[in-house]
């Protein structure tokens, strides 16, 4: 090869070699990119975590409202501890714990409480009541309520207020279901 030619194209080759590789800037602006994308995304993934874990409290005082209705149905009460109403995820007396949520119930013969009390101040607090009436044509029918604080960490409520059919939620909680 010619000394000429050699010369142009190790020139060549050394030109290459310097241009590649990224500039302080472009590694800066994918910086700013990536911090940007995180900042959007990270109160979206987080409000998504707290939806998971509030889901848990709203079947498990759905579940306890449906058992107790089975309970009512067969004992003619209201049963006041969890080991009774057989629930997998929550036993003992009338308070059971999981690592999210302090569950409590009470009862007497005609009316069942639920309450979901949150242990992180980001999650919303859940009621569950079941109540037995008398309907105007002598019926017994039993209905039920599960209610969500308006606000997370909003304590769990004492009792609710009762219409003539059916539970009501406490003030500072909205209905979710019937």
């Amino acid at each position: 090869m010619k000394p000429e030619l050699q010369a142009k194209f190790i020139k060549y080759l050394n030109s290459r070699k310097s241009h590649s590789g990224f500039t302080l800037i472009e590694v800066m602006v994918v910086i700013i990119i990536m911090g940007i994308l995180v900042a959007i995304g990270l109160p979206y993934f987080l409000s998504r975590t707290a939806n998971a874990k509030q889901s848990e409290a709203q079947q498990s005082i759905s579940s306890i409202n449906k058992a107790q209705t089975a309970y009512r149905s067969e004992h003619r009460e209201f049963s006041d501890s969890f080991d009774k109403l057989a629930l997998g995820n929550l036993s003992g007396a009338n308070i059971a714990d999981t690592p999210n949520y302090s569950y409590e119930i009470s009862s007497d013969i005609s009316t069942s409480t639920a309450s979901a009390q949150a242990k992180d101040t980001s999650l919303r607090g859940y009621y569950g009541a079941t109540l037995q009436y008398v309907n105007s044509s002598n019926y017994l029918g039993i209905s039920s309520v599960l209610c969500e604080a308006e606000d997370p960490g909003t304590t769990a409520p004492g009792v609710g207020t009762f219409g003539l059919f059916t539970p009501n939620c406490p003030t500072d909680y909205i209905e979710l279901s019937r």
